[in-house]
């Protein structure tokens, strides 16, 4: 393996119909007319399968970034530098800026009340429970009181974090233990855990897709990656599209799929990072700016206006996140204990 791959080409697509996805919704309050929902008959959207890809990234860049960093502390560094300094900014613009704009209350109520800050204290602390800011409201469509509702997913990856380095800490990262952990993730997907509305039901049922990248790590070298098998996985997602199964059998059928797209040599690499690293910077930018088009919009608006108009924003914001913040921060991880063979941040 070498850096001649296109993680950061799937990671770039998977951020991109997250915005799209969530244009429907924002824009139009309905997702039923959604592609992917009418190609899946009601199964799913684009965002989801694009945070099913993130996951399986996750799983197996992090699990390699966890063998080649050598040291706890270090892993831990890593992580938190890719994840906290261009969400912690995020926030700040969402509730300082954003907020402001939006809010029906007066300035001075709006900065003195307790929920502004909390938004940015528990968020920042991984609740994203915490959601709204106040008298913010960009519709009246269900989702209109949601600032930024991306960011459910980023306590559920912190906590793969942390599972990677107990089971790295007790030498316990071997295929056995992650086919056990892909196994648990299927059922309960298969029991819609996400349905429950706690924490842990939201991170169990996105641990299969983190499960799959990382066996899929391990497995590697040992040549299951072959045109045959990706066209054998594409068939069996196109198939589940059609008789049901999509999301259960997404960590097999689509985790094969994006781990082979990314590795395979045989396809060109698209340096989609060219201008930086910008996934990280639209998937947590791109909803509160469609909620912004759509408040200005008069609180609903058609879903390709949305997006249209949305899109460009969220990628000046994003390109402006990475050279700004996020990239400074990376300059300052610790140097891993041998050097690193691919791109290492999800």
């Amino acid at each position: 393996m070498d850096r001649r791959n296109n993680f950061d080409l799937l990671r770039l697509i998977a951020a991109l119909s997250v915005i799209f996805s969530h244009a429907f919704l924002l824009g139009e309050g309905r997702q039923d007319i959604e592609p992917l929902m009418r190609l899946t008959h009601g199964q799913t959207i684009f965002g989801v399968a694009g945070v099913f890809v993130f996951f399986v990234i996750s799983g197996f860049l992090v699990t390699m970034s966890f063998e080649q960093t050598g040291s706890l502390r270090r892993y831990a560094a890593k992580r938190a530098l890719r994840i906290y300094p261009g969400l912690i900014a995020c926030l700040l613009v969402s509730a300082l800026v954003l907020g402001p704009m939006v809010t029906t209350l007066p300035w001075r109520a709006y900065f003195s009340d307790s929920g502004t800050w909390l938004y940015v204290i528990e968020n920042a602390a991984m609740n994203a429970d915490q959601n709204s800011l106040p008298g913010v409201h960009f519709s009246w469509f269900d989702a209109g009181g949601v600032v930024d509702g991306p960011l459910w997913t980023l306590p559920c990856e912190i906590l793969m974090y942390a599972m990677v380095a107990a089971l790295g800490a007790a030498r316990l990262i071997t295929l056995p233990i992650i086919g056990t952990l892909l196994a648990l993730g299927m059922i309960c997907i298969g029991f819609d855990t996400t349905s429950s509305g706690y924490f842990l039901g939201d991170a169990s049922w996105l641990l299969g897709f983190f499960a799959a990248g990382m066996a899929l790590y391990r497995l590697k070298d040992r040549g299951i990656f072959h045109p045959a098998l990706a066209l054998t996985a594409a068939l069996g997602l196109c198939l589940t599209a059609w008789l049901g199964g999509f999301i259960l059998l997404f960590p097999i059928f689509g985790g094969y799929l994006v781990i082979f797209l990314a590795l395979e040599r045989r396809l060109p690499v698209v340096h989609a990072a060219a201008w930086g690293d910008l996934s990280y910077g639209l998937y947590i930018y791109g909803w509160p700016v469609e909620q912004l088009v759509v408040w200005l919009k008069g609180g609903a608006a058609p879903w390709w206006q949305v997006f249209a108009i949305a899109l460009p924003t969220t990628a000046a914001l994003a390109f402006l996140s990475w050279h700004l913040i996020e990239s400074h921060a990376l300059r300052l991880k610790p140097r891993a204990a041998r050097p690193a063979a691919m791109p290492l941040s999800p």
